[in-house]
């Protein structure tokens, strides 16, 4: 209501250039007609902004006819000058009435301006086009302040953070509470257990990889054996992206590489399926084979071995 009212003191003002640029009153009128929320004041304030453009397109043409006019100009200006001086006076006198109510204003208008802006972020993100689902974002380390229990702190910030953060993973949607776990005292478990004696970046990719895949919405059963014990501490600190994820994703990785192991069987020219050959990968003997004369006729040929279960390829000469 302040703000409504001196904006409407301000209407009956006889405004002049020279006293927008030196009270910079415009600038104050425009920063509430962009963030205010009540019509009727930014209504206000529009009018008030547009009568002054129009004021200063006024000027702007007084000025290209001094130019065009010559003398005749020069004698308007002089009256413009002084008659615009007396203007100034008393709209000096009158603004200095007015200075305690512009300046509650401008608090009010601050403060409108801080509480709609959230307002105008929901709205812009509200507009934004649906993102294609990712993998959970890793968790950042930066600094601010630790509510662990003092039993379960260590001395040092970042394995402290650490911590917390594991601890706040494994309180996912409240499945401690179920099973009565102290998760505090888990996460200090797990922790211990990555740290192997060094805090270098390979420790805190081991621990946001943690967090990650216990925090996944889509791979809760992570979690639930973890806190029920089915996974140890020990196990879930060593435990690797691919036996970490989802059955969902293991059976999409399984399906694509059973393809790619049909891509590569449908490239390959015959072949001869034997068990005397071991997979440095997985371990298994189900490979195929192929020898091919890849140096002189006196040298050995040079055995090419597909494995059937992995893929994987290498030779033998």
């Amino acid at each position: 209501e302040g703000a409504l009212d001196l904006l409407k003191s301000l209407t009956g003002y006889t405004m002049t250039i020279q006293l927008l640029q030196t009270t910079r009153i415009g600038v104050a009128v425009n920063s509430v007609r962009k963030h205010c929320s009540d019509e009727e004041v930014v209504a206000s304030a529009k009018i008030l902004i547009k009568n002054w453009k129009r004021l200063l397109e006024k000027d702007t043409d007084g000025k290209k006819e001094k130019d065009t006019d010559g003398d005749k100009e020069k004698k308007k200006g002089l009256d413009v000058s002084s008659c615009s001086s007396e203007r100034v006076k008393h709209s000096k006198n009158t603004a200095e009435k007015h200075k305690e109510r512009r300046a509650s204003a401008d608090s009010r208008s601050s403060t409108i301006s801080s509480s709609s802006s959230p307002q105008k972020r929901l709205a812009n993100s509200s507009k934004v086009k649906p993102e294609v689902p990712r993998t959970p974002t890793s968790p950042s380390f930066s600094p601010s302040p630790c509510f662990l229990a003092p039993c379960y702190l260590t001395g040092d910030s970042v394995r402290d953070k650490c911590i917390e953060m594991l601890t706040a993973a494994l309180r996912m949607d409240d499945d401690y509470k179920e099973f009565s776990v102290n998760c505090e005292k888990m996460a200090s478990e797990i922790e211990d257990h990555i740290l192997c004696g060094a805090r270098d970046m390979k420790y805190r990719n081991r621990v946001r990889s943690r967090i990650s895949n216990l925090k996944d919405p889509k791979n809760p059963g992570l979690r639930r054996n973890v806190l029920c014990g089915a996974i140890e501490p020990s196990l879930i600190a060593r435990m690797t992206a691919e036996e970490m994820a989802s059955d969902e994703l293991k059976k999409l990785r399984n399906a694509m590489t059973q393809e790619a192991i049909r891509e590569h069987q449908m490239a390959k020219t015959g072949g001869t399926v034997t068990d005397l050959f071991q997979c440095g990968k997985c371990k298994k003997k189900n490979c195929t084979y192929n020898q091919v004369q890849t140096r002189s006729a006196d040298e050995p040929m040079t055995t090419f071995v597909l494995c059937n279960e992995c893929g994987n390829r290498w030779k033998v000469c």
